[in-house]
């Protein structure tokens, strides 16, 4: 099922398309939509009208887990327009007990076929994490990456500093992985309905250099 007609216009989702579509043809819409931002051919769309459109109810197709960084704006980045997402943003992309009972309300009440966990290039989350950053609230929430910093083996002398990028994005990649299987663990509701293949649950990075999506599973 496309979001888009002949005339190469978006079409805004309602019950009948999403219910048209699977968590394998979800994705493919969101890889299609990058693809499309990354040559600069964006779908025409009528964004006032999908305000109208989507007034009286709201059927997205993807629910994006995502870091705040402001470059990182998830619907420009995917090509979607309005009603076509769900996004639960934090520095470092990874889930609590609010951000889980979120993603449960957009699949299970309404009707998000798949999670996307994505994480970026160059994070400012996970470098402070790598730094141990010290600084009010923000260090506990820079705990909860520790895990993935602390996963990733390196040679006796590596810098495992914010200074070394090659180092710092592998520990993003970790923390997408764990940040998923984080999901499944803690939410009976998201892990039903992925077993049951209702939905699926995948990991992604963004490129800040380039704009691309690499989905990791």
């Amino acid at each position: 099922m496309s979001s888009i007609d002949s005339k190469n216009q978006t079409i805004t989702q309602t019950a009948k398309s999403q219910a048209a579509l699977s968590p394998v043809s979800s994705v493919e819409l969101l890889k299609k939509g990058n693809a499309r931002f990354l040559n600069g051919a964006p779908l025409n769309r009528d964004l006032h009208q999908q305000v109208h459109q989507t007034a009286s109810g709201q059927y997205p197709f993807a629910t994006v887990v995502s870091c705040i960084d402001s470059r990182i704006p998830t619907e420009i980045i995917f090509d979607q327009g309005i009603g076509d997402l769900f996004n639960a943003r934090v520095a470092g992309n990874f889930v609590n007990k609010d951000i889980l009972g979120s993603l449960e309300f957009a699949c299970k009440l309404a009707g998000s076929k798949v999670i996307v966990v994505m994480g970026h290039t160059s994070c400012g989350a996970v470098k402070g994490a790598c730094d141990h950053a010290k600084l009010g609230n923000l260090t506990q929430m820079l705990d909860k990456i520790m895990p993935a910093v602390d996963a990733i083996s390196t040679p006796d002398g590596t810098d495992r500093s914010s200074k070394n990028l090659d180092f710092v994005n592998q520990v993003a990649v970790k923390n997408v992985e764990f940040t998923i299987a984080n999901i499944k663990s803690e939410s009976s509701v998201l892990n039903d309905m992925f077993e049951n293949g209702e939905i699926d649950i995948v990991g992604a990075m963004y490129d800040v250099k380039s704009g691309k999506v690499d989905f990791l599973n």
